[in-house]
């Protein structure tokens, strides 16, 4: 599979973008431990924003190892494992839990199995920032708000044990009113290039302005959607049947729907997160470098379409 397209903003420095936590500090105390990173990713994407049924934090590694390298992903995949290994990390930082659902066994001969044996067996340990990520100021959905040009940004769905502007999705105001086709062409040009590009529900030639986003699959909160009144919500993994019903549902055939990558509409977040991290640990004196994942975990490889505009 090609790595990510490095090109994906002008603000970004792209996915190799390395974050080194003793710039623009004073003289750094040496490495952080696994326990102190801990503490700093806390800070920044608290445990109790995340989703009852999801499984966030430490996965695998000592508290005590000290860390110098950290490298951020979406997926836990053997790919990223294996780039997190050849770069160094004592610390790989992905959005998606490796063990969100039970296991009986973690056997070598087992992809789950595989990883966990090679994350320990190489002294790397593995942290999930998942719906905590997807909540928090900041988050998933912020960046993807502010990477669209988002005004008056507020959560679609308010955290249950956060900020008033923390929880599930953003909703916000374009500077000025916008074509749903250009709109889609802005979304389409702030995501990194992945097989599936970018799909679109509306006419073309609609006018929108008021715009609700969900980083990832966000096909459960079309009630909260409406309620905003937004002219088109942007998410991603959207299915055959939600998506129709809400088309059916739709007032004067808003909101539009653009259904994106779910890995690209996260992948937007590393480098914000990347950032954060580093600076907290730059306040701390440590001394960490930390980058960003190159490798492309969207699981498809190419896409046929019918001919036409």
């Amino acid at each position: 599979m090609e790595p990510v397209n490095t090109d994906v903003s002008a603000e970004s420095d792209g996915p190799a973008a390395a974050v080194d936590g003793d710039t623009g500090a004073g003289e750094a105390s040496g490495a952080a431990t696994l326990g102190m990173i801990q503490l700093a990713v806390e800070e920044l994407w608290p445990e109790s924003l995340a989703e009852d049924w999801d499984e966030v934090g430490l996965v695998a590694g000592h508290p005590g190892a000290e860390v110098h390298r950290v490298m951020f992903a979406v997926d836990p995949t053997i790919d990223v494992i294996e780039e997190a290994i050849d770069f160094g990390a004592e610390l790989l930082i992905t959005h998606h839990p490796l063990l969100l659902k039970g296991v009986t066994s973690v056997a070598a001969n087992t992809a789950k199995g595989k990883a966990v044996h090679r994350l320990i067996e190489s002294g790397t340990a593995l942290m999930t920032v998942h719906t905590n990520g997807d909540s928090a100021v900041g988050g998933v959905s912020d960046v993807l708000a502010d990477a669209l040009g988002l005004q008056n940004v507020a959560p679609l769905t308010p955290a249950a044990n956060g900020l008033p502007e923390e929880g599930i999705g953003r909703v916000g105001d374009l500077e000025e009113v916008l074509t749903l086709g250009d709109f889609a062409a802005r979304v389409f040009g702030i995501l990194p290039s992945v097989a599936g590009g970018v799909r679109v529900s509306g006419d073309r030639d609609g006018l929108i302005r008021r715009v609700a986003v969900c980083g990832g699959a966000g096909d459960s909160l079309f009630g909260e959607v409406r309620a905003s009144n937004a002219d088109v919500y942007v998410t991603a993994d959207l299915r055959h049947h939600p998506a129709s019903e809400a088309r059916e549902a739709a007032v004067n055939d808003r909101p539009y729907l653009i259904d994106v990558s779910h890995f690209a509409s996260e992948w937007l977040w590393l480098p914000a997160a990347a950032e954060a991290l580093g600076n907290v640990l730059t306040d701390q004196g440590h001394d960490v470098e930390i980058r960003v994942s190159n490798t492309n975990s969207d699981p498809w490889d190419f896409i046929l379409t019918p001919g036409g505009d």
